[in-house]
């Protein structure tokens, strides 16, 4: 039987639409399962890779070592024989690319926002002996709090020696690049760096690059002289900067210690640039590591343990992701309906005690837990009925054979004094720790409907990696007034399980009162839910019209309000512009390719409304290919189509 490559993915994640893509990896838009929090999963092909494989190990080996507030974090490594997933932290602002020209070029002030930022990175990762080597506005992303975040560690070097000792392999996009790398010298990486600084602060400021040209060997000229124009809105404090940094020698070029403290960097502060990490790795928080500690069942002092070892598996990623939701402010808590089999206090020995499973006893796969409420006029004084089904199914079993399990079928609560009395003397289900204290909260109680109530909610939920279908469930007594069809059954494979827990739980009716029953307190929890989120909705049909957007930086207004019109202006230019598209409502996916049928360019143009001002109005990103190029090739399509 085939291997799911995503299936290690699956067990934690939710994934989503692709929000990018490079010569050999897609990304992709996720939410971990566990923390809610949101994620960009990076998705490379190991076939694909071939000799950039190392690259990819590189890049891997910098991150695990780096935790800085403008480097984007790393929170989790899946590799499977076929794939590599990196799960990044994800920033919805985009690339800086974009935004620069988006905005045509930044002020000074907004530039000075930014430059602070990127020479603290930059001072940070060269003082953990690394040296990027390849900067551009294409890696650094911008957060939900319009920060910059560094990315891309594919081509960092960290010499044996540390920064001084020389360098030889000539990397990096050539426009960037240092005159000393072009010309094949040995050179320190650092220095190489505050170069590339230097030209990406032009970007900024003018919004085009310093040395440009379509002839590669012109372009290198250019970068050796080390010549290039100077546009009059500069300042002269502007000036000097970019003089200081775009020295053709290097030892003549100014440091990034000298960057923190320069006159410019320091206008309308009053302080030098802070570079120290505001997040070390080193560094354990006990909220996070408290809410670890309950939700496995664990104690503090091993919930630290496991953290310490930043193995950048599934527990390092649901730390850093907690204390990520710690520092905006929202609350320090797991989804308390997701119960993985991969976590490090093992709750499947916690599920085995409360089923009254043996020590040496394997629980079978799948198992099947439902929870019936039972008719008011059910010949019983009490007010609700909990029985529970333990069945191993598999594919060719008849289902009039499943039979429930005497042993796991609960008694009926006999009287409300009895409820009272087992309030009063709720037992816990912990594993025993002898490291120290052991945190196990008592679960919730899980609302029951009023007496008068007919109504029989039925929940069921699989606890297995791979289920079959069940399609009748075995009469447990009392079901026989149960009418046809109210009892919904269903399979949850992982992967849709996880997705259905994630969801907002449904709220009982106002009249209801909140009994309940101790048993599996914490697993019926989510139960309303999976039902709730898996009963078919509605498909709705196409979109009889464009999208109605806020206004975004990427997105070009026009001085026209009909966007069927705008929509024709730009499907008639695309093929005198040699681009090929797909179009798909108001999108347009499209790709340019070279003469030899390579793709060389994607991206998507989507014609779409904006409410303030009332204009139509077109949204465009890059998927793939030189940013450069992609930003001439998108004008030359807005400008002839006269939009």
């Amino acid at each position: 039987m085939p291997v799911d490559a995503n299936a290690d993915l699956l067990k934690y994640y939710e994934v989503y639409e692709t929000i990018g893509s490079g010569g050999f990896a897609k990304v992709k838009l996720g939410r971990h399962i566990l923390t809610g929090e949101k994620v960009a999963i990076k998705i490379m092909e190991k076939k694909d890779l071939g000799e950039d494989l190392h690259r990819v190990k590189i890049e891997i080996e910098a991150m695990k070592h780096l935790s800085h507030q403008h480097v984007c974090q790393l929170y989790h490594i899946i590799e499977t024989p076929t794939k590599i997933f990196m799960v990044l932290e994800y920033c919805p602002g985009g690339e800086l690319f974009d935004y620069i020209i988006a905005k045509d070029r930044l002020s000074e002030e907004e530039t000075r926002v930014f430059f602070r930022q990127i020479v603290s990175a930059l001072a940070y990762v060269h003082s953990q002996g690394y040296a990027h080597r390849d900067l551009k506005p294409e890696n650094l992303l911008i957060d939900e709090d319009h920060n910059l975040k560094l990315i891309d560690f594919g081509l960092c070097a960290k010499p044996k020696g540390g920064l001084g000792y020389e360098l030889k392999t000539c990397c990096g996009s050539p426009a960037y690049a240092a005159p000393e790398l072009i010309q094949g010298k040995a050179y320190i990486g650092s220095e190489a760096d505050v170069w590339s600084m230097g030209v990406l602060l032009f970007a900024l400021l003018c919004g085009y690059l310093p040395f440009d040209d379509d002839n590669c060997m012109a372009l290198y000229r250019k970068i050796m002289r080390g010549n290039y124009d100077i546009p009059h809105w500069l300042s002269t404090g502007s000036i000097l900067l970019l003089n200081q940094m775009l020295q053709v020698e290097p030892k003549l070029r100014i440091t990034v210690r000298q960057l923190l403290g320069h006159p410019w960097v320091m206008k309308g502060y009053s302080s030098p640039v802070e570079w120290h990490s505001k997040h070390p790795l080193g560094h354990i928080d006990e909220d996070c590591i408290t809410e670890m500690a309950v939700f496995y069942k664990c104690s503090r002092k091993s919930t630290v343990q496991l953290v310490s070892e930043w193995k950048y598996d599934n527990t390092t990623a649901t730390y850093l992701l907690l204390l990520a939701k710690k520092r905006r402010g929202k609350p320090v808590r797991l989804c308390p309906d997701v119960h993985l089999e991969n976590v490090p206090c093992s709750p499947l020995q916690e599920l085995k005690k409360t089923l009254n499973f043996n020590e040496g006893e394997s629980v079978p796969s799948p198992m099947v837990l439902c929870s019936v409420e039972v008719p008011s006029d059910c010949p019983e004084d009490d007010d609700h009925w909990v029985a529970f089904l333990q069945c191993p199914l598999t594919d060719n079993q008849p289902l009039s054979k499943l039979k429930p399990n005497p042993a796991a079928v609960r008694e009926p609560i006999q009287s409300k004094k009895r409820e009272k009395n087992n309030k009063e003397n709720l037992p816990t289900t912990a594993p025993s720790q002898k490291d120290g204290e052991t945190f196990a909260l008592p679960p919730p109680r899980t609302p029951v409907a009023h007496k008068k109530s007919t109504r029989v909610p039925s929940f069921v939920l699989l606890l297995a990696s791979r289920g079959s279908a069940l399609r009748e469930l075995p009469r447990t007594p009392c079901l026989d007034q149960v009418t046809r069809g109210e009892l919904e059954v269903m399979t949850l494979s992982p992967e849709r399980r996880s997705r259905s827990l994630d969801m907002a739980a449904t709220q009982p009716d106002s009249g209801q009162k909140r009994k309940g029953t101790r048993v599996f307190g914490s697993l019926e929890r989510g139960l309303d839910k999976v039902i709730t989120m898996l009963t078919p909705s509605k498909r709705k049909g196409p979109r009889d019209g464009p999208r109605r957007i806020k206004a975004q930086y990427n997105v070009t207004l026009t001085n026209q309000v009909n966007a069927d019109q705008v929509l024709s202006q730009i499907l008639s230019i695309l093929p005198e512009k040699n681009v090929d598209f797909v179009q798909k409502g108001y999108t347009l996916k499209c790709t340019t390719q070279s003469d030899f049928g390579k793709v060389t360019m994607q991206f998507e143009l989507e014609v779409c409304l904006l409410a303030k001002p009332e204009v139509v109005g077109i949204r465009r990103q890059r998927l793939k290919g030189d940013a450069w190029v992609y930003k001439h090739l998108v004008e030359d399509i807005l400008s002839t189509s006269r939009i």
